[in-house]
């Protein structure tokens, strides 16, 4: 099931966004955390049915988008030893890093093949024992279980010549990142649902206490997005600053205690990188000693392997909600999906992706305020 056919009723909608315009007073300007919250907005106007006094920013809510250079071109690097297969989803393979993607070293003759999940990497690795397949694992909490279980797995079966490229990246971080930075520009967030329903809604409590601002997990349909919005105009207006779960038919408090164990059994806190944004401390997870031997980046010794984002590319400050994508210069001019400057225009949930399919006039967008 693709949806729930409640969840995009016309009139429920209209209902909530009056209920939104109904409460709000003054400028309140919300983050959602979510590339597939961003999708949805982009796509069905959500942001056309608000008061212009909501404002929606959109946050880092794409791991292709916040995967960094320098492991893309790892992962190029990787694949080209002879021997190799290298594994990943559809959206990586098209993710340009300084000058090249993973389709062209595909086209150079590296063996780089599209899977669906962690353990169809852990497949090729079984039926093709003399070759080391590689899987490069991206992600945020949401995959985390999946990848956590493919290496698990590949050590109960001792299978050697099986390996992850970890880029697995966490998001309470990413909100401290953008509150504690002095341009920020954040009343309340959307939190994604997905996330919430592996680590729960508990994770954020702290970060709402401590910046004093809401935080609302929410689905993906135009429903669940508007009351979540409704919700956290709600809060803003009233003083509050709590963690609310407007995605209760998948989300609890605790998350599932299984998927968050795998994570913490396989898997260890690390700083991490962000593409277009920076480091950002505890921010990542990589391999436990335990499950060092099948660390891609120690195996093939590709630590020191390094790349640049292009210099035009400023998906940075989308990822940041300092700009909307057509606010960049090279928006649909250098930049388009058939030769992308960054991720944000390649991955299925980046801005700039959302932008140029569902906005193709300057009408349908309003200008980020600095």
């Amino acid at each position: 099931m693709r949806y729930v056919d409640e969840y995009r009723d016309a009139a429920a909608v209209r209902r909530v966004a009056d209920a939104i315009r109904a409460a709000v007073t003054r400028p309140w300007r919300i983050m959602q955390v979510c590339g597939g919250q961003t999708h949805a907005i982009v796509r069905f106007g959500i942001d056309e049915l608000l008061p212009r006094e909501v404002e929606l920013l959109h946050g880092p809510g794409c791991p292709v988008c916040v995967t960094p250079v320098e492991l893309i071109h790892r992962a190029i690097a990787i694949a080209a030893r002879p021997g190799v297969v290298l594994c990943s989803f559809g959206d990586m393979m098209r993710v340009p890093g300084s000058d090249r993607d993973l389709f062209a070293a595909k086209a150079a003759g590296a063996d780089v093949r599209v899977v669906y999940r962690p353990l169809d990497a852990l497949t090729v690795a079984a039926s093709e024992p003399t070759r080391d397949v590689v899987f490069f694992a991206v992600g945020f909490e949401t995959t985390a279980p999946a990848t956590a279980m493919a290496v698990h797995e590949a050590a109960r079966r001792r299978l050697a010549n099986f390996s992850l490229l970890v880029s697995h990246v966490l998001v309470p971080p990413a909100i401290e990142a953008i509150l504690g930075a002095p341009e920020c520009r954040v009343d309340g967030f959307l939190a994604a649902g997905h996330v919430g329903a592996v680590m729960g809604g508990d994770q954020y409590v702290p970060l709402a206490a401590r910046h004093r601002v809401p935080i609302v997990i929410t689905g993906f349909e135009p429903l669940d997005l508007l009351e979540g919005i409704h919700r956290c105009v709600l809060q803003l207006e009233q003083g509050r600053a709590e963690v609310e779960n407007q995605y209760a038919r998948a989300v609890r408090a605790s998350g599932n205690e299984t998927a968050r164990a795998m994570i913490e059994r396989v898997f260890a806190v690390t700083p991490r990188t962000w593409r277009g944004i920076g480091p950002i401390p505890a921010s990542g997870l990589r391999l436990r000693e335990a499950y060092a031997a099948f660390d891609a980046e120690l195996r093939f010794d590709v630590a020191g392997v390094g790349g640049r984002e292009p210099d035009e590319c400023r998906s940075g400050l989308v990822l940041q909600g300092r700009i909307k994508p057509p606010e960049c210069p090279a928006f649909r001019v250098r930049c388009t999906p058939e030769r992308p400057l960054g991720a944000a225009m390649v991955s299925s949930e980046g801005a700039c992706a959302a932008y140029h399919r569902y906005r193709r006039s300057e009408s349908a967008w309003r200008p980020t305020s600095t």
